[in-house]
């Protein structure tokens, strides 16, 4: 298929089977991460692979993360259903800024202007492994439902830098429809000669 088509048929997969993932396929998959735009080249992404062992460990720090947010009165979503999807993916992949700060931590307007553009080169980069992931017949799910675990899952990790998100690969076990999207016409303002197809008619 070509890019537009792989687009277009790309889905979010929640429902993995057991079959391991190859090396050389999880290498190709990086691969394509890293061959994502960034600005100014600076390739502010860093990625750590669970595999193994390791994920039954990662599933229960995200789930006590999540546990004690819950114990504040902080609703954690959809989260657990994420750690049940990470739990059957049989690797997940986290994304982290090396230089960049916690959310929450004081930021001046540079360092602000600075992360926009690195999380959008990490999403580039996601989206990038996303697609490439379906051109080897693996389904991905983007999840940054690790976010209620962040502390947690950093420390778990070893990663001192800002965590993006995470994405959980595997082989599907499910093909979900393609969900509703907004039609062109509604999500953009032509400013200039330009008009959209069905203002043209």
């Amino acid at each position: 298929m070509n890019a537009r088509e792989a687009i277009a048929a790309r889905r979010s997969i929640r429902r993995f089977n057991s079959d391991p993932i190859p090396d050389d396929a999880l290498h190709a998959i990086l691969t394509a991460g890293i061959q994502a735009p960034s600005g100014k080249n600076k390739q502010p992404w860093h990625f750590v692979v669970v595999t193994g062992e390791q994920r039954a460990e990662m599933v229960r720090v995200m789930r006590q993360g999540m546990a004690t947010l819950e114990a504040q009165g902080v609703g954690t979503g959809s989260a657990k259903w994420s750690a049940g999807v990470m739990e059957q993916a049989p690797v997940t992949v986290f994304v982290f800024n090396p230089t960049g700060l916690t959310p929450w931590q004081p930021h001046t307007m540079l360092q602000l202007f600075t992360e926009t553009v690195d999380v959008q080169s990490a999403g580039a980069a996601i989206q990038n492994m996303l697609l490439a992931a379906l051109d080897l017949g693996i389904g991905s799910l983007w999840i940054c439902d690790v976010f209620f675990a962040y502390e947690g899952l950093r420390k778990w990790l070893g990663e001192e830098g800002q965590m993006i998100a995470a994405v959980a690969f595997g082989y599907p076990a499910e093909a979900p429809a393609a969900r509703p999207r907004k039609p062109v016409s509604e999500v953009t303002r032509w400013f200039g000669g330009q008009q959209s197809k069905e203002n043209s008619r």
